[in-house]
């Protein structure tokens, strides 16, 4: 059975794909891999002093958009994935003849 996480992928070049196992989790995972990892000193003052602040209020929104708009990047993030298992293919084989594309 196959369980549930949280992704961003940051499309950059090349892209980053981050994977949690929940929301809460990949927005500190943001935080910390991607934002704070941004180095202060090519940021213009007040979008450093932006960023800082809003990392540490805790507002991942805000920091992640004020990011995304000074180094015009884009993150998507998915807070609903699947992660699939090898268990979850164990019965593939006999599961495929069910699915649509083997209807006649």
């Amino acid at each position: 059975m196959s369980r549930v996480i949280a992704c961003a992928i940051v499309r950059g070049e090349p892209p980053e794909v981050f994977a949690a196992e929940d929301l809460e989790t990949l927005n500190w995972v943001l935080a910390l891999k991607v934002v704070a990892a941004t180095p202060a000193k090519g940021l213009p003052d007040d979008v450093r002093d932006s960023l800082r602040e809003a990392l540490l209020d805790e507002r991942w929104g805000d920091a992640v958009t004020t990011w995304m708009r000074e180094r015009d990047e884009v993150i998507d993030v998915y807070p609903s994935m699947d992660l699939h298992t090898p268990a979850d293919v164990e019965m593939a084989e006999v599961e495929m003849q069910f699915l649509p594309l083997f209807e006649d």
